[in-house]
């Protein structure tokens, strides 16, 4: 039987072909995970506590390429709750200092964000009355929250432990965090 030799290809073709495979590996993947971590069906959203006031003094940086905002987690704002979601205050701050936040907690075995209030210099916290689980990959607007789960608040389907373990995280960042 003769064995197949992509080098044969064109160059476009075998570039498709590339593609298309590490697609369909990705897909299997994302299936396979699906189907090892069931949803808990009994599970139920503790009360979220209160957010502390904003401050900019205690900004963990993000790495938001594009942005022109510089986005970071106010340190002091970090918290496990025991229904396993990890809760935090994202800054926004413009290029001439206006600072925005927003209080939002990731459920990180189910790959979910959402957002419990806005703070605003002028209004202080206003809740976010239908406020509702979303899917991290699916929200546009939430690339950081993305950014937060990835680099430091989930490991797997679970919370990185504490919330000290995972203001440590994000300040070391996620090429720093398994070196010893």
């Amino acid at each position: 039987m003769k064995r197949f030799d992509s080098g044969s290809l064109a160059p476009g073709v075998r570039r498709a072909v590339q593609t298309l495979t590490l697609i369909m590996l990705a897909g299997a993947a994302t299936l396979a995970a699906a189907q090892v971590v069931p949803v808990d069906p009994d599970w139920r959203e503790s009360e979220a506590p209160p957010p502390p006031a904003p401050l900019a003094s205690r900004m963990i940086p993000l790495d938001m390429p594009g942005s022109s905002l510089r986005f970071g987690v106010d340190a002091a704002s970090v918290s496990v709750g025991r229904d396993g979601v990890v809760r935090y205050v994202v800054l926004a701050i413009g290029t001439g200092g206006a600072m925005n936040a927003i209080y939002e907690g990731v459920r990180c075995s189910t790959a979910e964000v959402k957002v419990y209030a806005r703070h605003s210099a002028a209004g202080g916290w206003v809740a976010t009355p239908t406020a509702e689980w979303q899917r991290l990959h699916e929200v546009a607007h939430s690339r950081h929250s993305l950014v937060i789960a990835r680099n430091g608040a989930c490991v797997g389907h679970g919370a990185a432990g504490t919330a000290a373990d995972i203001v440590r995280n994000l300040k070391e960042g996620p090429d720093r965090r398994f070196v010893q």
